[in-house]
């Protein structure tokens, strides 16, 4: 048996999503032609634009479909800047939080690199959160200078919730958009677009049940986004590209379902992450949990801690020969295991950083999972401390040799 801890890779699809997608498969359609049957593709695309807006606080024209979250931060961050230094040739600076997802990171360093833009990472406190007072610092010096403002409506490593209608309200007083990256919040937490007063928001299929390679981009009336992609100009003349119908569909399905059950999953799978996190430090007690801890200050299903001594590269691969799968969070980069960038800007040394594990719980898993998870912590941390800090985690064959 397989425990399967890494829902914030992706979670197994819903099987109303999936049956949604296998219907629409097997029909044939172009939602952009006019004959009969791109007119019925076009209306499950707009009945799903419907659906999910109605789930999310936003109006339907304000949905842009897109391949998933990465191509949804991109139009979101080029977009902006391109439009926005478009009217003004000052306005070259983006500021981010410092521990946003690489689709964010990467997109304002292309930026910066190539486009002549001001990357500003935005300091974070130890559990993760943006500082408030940072921010209005950085905005109030040349206002008309920022071109736009990126910050994560939750943590993809360690889950820790941002202050999203907070740092909206700063920056628009300084009259600039703001962009969050949702996709690790929908789902676990109520997320309403229209309250939090963003400008635009992303979102994921494949986080929330639903299939890999669809998203969407909210932006709000009036946003004139310049586009990334070129060509048919489908989405709002924003966003070229045939429309995939039955993930459309299928996206809808998973976001309506997940919605209706949200508030009990959420205290289900907060109980089970909480027995989780104390049955590794029974375990293992110099482990340590990273994140905001309080209630309501992470989102329910990330649990993260470092264990001191260890690889996380080394630990998840002999937990993944004991039958239970999950993440480092850690980017590698040519076979080296890196420390994470959300755990440095914390301010967690590197050599702890780099003995980091993510378990991440979602709706398939079950109380033995979490036993599971319990039961092979403490040989794989014995046997990761053994083997030492060796700056290259072992193979997988190594490991279960």
């Amino acid at each position: 048996m397989t425990a399967y801890l890494d829902h914030a890779a992706t979670t197994p699809m819903l099987p109303d999503a999936v049956s949604a997608m296998a219907q629409e498969l097997a029909r044939a359609g172009n939602a952009s032609s006019l004959h009969g049957s791109g007119r019925r593709a076009r209306r499950v695309v707009e009945e799903a634009r419907e659906s999910l807006g109605a789930l999310i606080g936003a109006g339907p024209s304000e949905i842009i479909f897109t391949s998933g979250g990465t191509e949804a931060d991109n139009l979101a961050i080029k977009g902006l800047f391109w439009q926005r230094r478009s009217t003004d040739p000052r306005r070259r600076r983006i500021l981010v939080s410092a521990v946003e997802h690489h689709a964010v990171l990467d997109a304002a360093q292309w930026l910066g690199r190539s486009e002549h833009g001001e990357v500003v990472l935005l300091p974070v406190d130890r559990t993760g959160r943006v500082d408030l007072d940072v921010l209005e610092s950085e905005l109030s010096a040349d206002p008309d200078a920022v071109a736009l403002v990126s910050v994560m409506w939750a943590n993809n490593e360690v889950g820790t919730v941002q202050p999203v209608r907070e740092l909206a309200e700063l920056a628009h007083v300084h009259g600039v958009p703001v962009h969050c990256d949702a996709v690790q919040a929908f789902g676990g937490l109520p997320v309403d677009f229209a309250a939090s007063g963003v400008d635009c928001l992303t979102l994921s299929g494949h986080k929330i049940g639903g299939p890999v390679g669809v998203g969407a981009l909210v932006a709000r009336r009036g946003l004139d986004l310049v586009p990334v992609l070129h060509g048919g100009g489908q989405e709002r003349r924003i966003r070229s590209g045939t429309l995939d119908t039955a993930a459309i569909h299928a996206l809808a399905v998973a976001a309506g379902v997940t919605v209706d059950r949200r508030e009990a999953e959420a205290a289900r799978v907060s109980a089970l992450r909480d027995a989780l996190v104390d049955g590794i430090l029974d375990t293992v007690p110099d482990a340590v949990p990273h994140g905001d801890t309080a209630p309501g200050g992470r989102v329910p299903g990330i649990a993260h801690l470092t264990f001191p001594g260890c690889e996380g590269d080394s630990l998840l691969y002999l937990l993944d020969a004991r039958g239970v799968e999950c993440s480092t969070g850690s980017a590698c980069q040519a076979g080296i295991p890196q420390p994470s960038h959300v755990l440095l800007a914390m301010g967690v040394p590197e050599d702890q950083a780099r003995g980091a594990l993510r378990f991440s719980l979602g709706w398939t898993l079950t109380t033995a999972d979490v036993e599971a998870a319990v039961e092979a912590i403490g040989a794989a941390v014995a046997r990761a401390r053994r083997a030492g800090l060796a700056g290259v985690a072992p193979t997988a064959g190594v490991v279960r040799a």
